[in-house]
């Protein structure tokens, strides 16, 4: 066991070394150009209207043909607000999703946001606050509209500070149909490609699975964030097929409550 583990961390340590000799090349390039601009920058000040001193803290990666970002928390959340635009509810639940996504749909509304770690934000139509996905508060059939995006494959992982569980994810997603009223929506994403445990970052699911997990569910839609997402951008209605080949897609499902 301690052998084995030696090897994963030597690898990763190769890993780690390639990386950064790569990233001190790409950082020099970037110094060399930061002095250059900022050379050309003194030069063309003719009226000094602020208060100016020397750099101390140079950006030195931003200059890219094209806006990066990160797919799946810029796609998934936008999915998302698609669907709730569909579904309409007075209130809609999240739990555990990107802050992001519940600060931005609180304009629009009423959103109860609960997390392990509760958020302190204070906005209008926004309420944070804590919630246990594996043992939630919740009486059964009690929630109209509900989310649980990119969170269920870190549950009993440890990451952040719950107790380790194997099959923390399994107990995730029978608090989360139990609680759903019968018609009711509930939107899970999670990353899909080959079922696989990257401990203690996450899971990766096959598409199988997820479908046998919620198999007391109808499946409304599924949409799929692939590998090449820069290509194909966003999938709608994705099949088996396209989710078997990723290696960390994002597979985004919109089940129902079956009566």
């Amino acid at each position: 066991m301690i052998k084995s583990l030696k090897k994963i961390l030597n690898r990763s340590l190769l890993t780690h070394i390639y990386r950064e000799i790569i990233q001190r090349s790409i950082i020099k390039n970037s110094m060399v150009s930061f002095k250059n601009d900022y050379v050309h920058f003194n030069k063309s000040i003719k009226n000094k209207r602020f208060q100016y001193s020397a750099p101390s803290h140079p950006i030195l990666n931003d200059k890219t043909p094209t806006t990066p970002f990160e797919p799946h928390y810029t796609y998934h959340p936008a999915w998302a607000a698609r669907i709730i635009a569909k579904i309409n509810p007075q209130t809609h639940t999240d739990i555990s999703s990107t802050v992001s996504f519940c600060t931005i749909a609180s304009a629009f509304l009423q959103i109860d946001f609960y997390d392990y770690r509760p958020a302190d934000i204070r906005l209008t139509n926004l309420t944070c606050k804590t919630a246990n996905l594996t043992n939630l508060h919740f009486e059964s059939n009690s929630i109209a509209s509900l989310s649980c995006m990119h969170t269920i494959e870190h549950i009993g992982l440890g990451r952040y500070g719950e107790p380790i569980d194997y099959d923390g994810d399994l107990k995730a997603i029978k608090e989360l149909k139990r609680v759903v009223i019968p018609s009711g929506d509930l939107l899970i994403v999670i990353p899909i490609g080959k079922a696989k445990i990257e401990f203690n970052a996450h899971r990766i699911y096959s598409y199988e699975q997820i479908i046998s997990y919620f198999d007391d569910f109808k499946l409304i839609e599924f949409t799929l964030i692939p590998d090449n997402y820069e290509e194909l951008g966003l999938i709608e209605n994705a099949t088996k097929d396209q989710a078997d080949i990723q290696n960390w897609g994002c597979g985004c499902f919109w089940f129902k409550k079956v009566l």
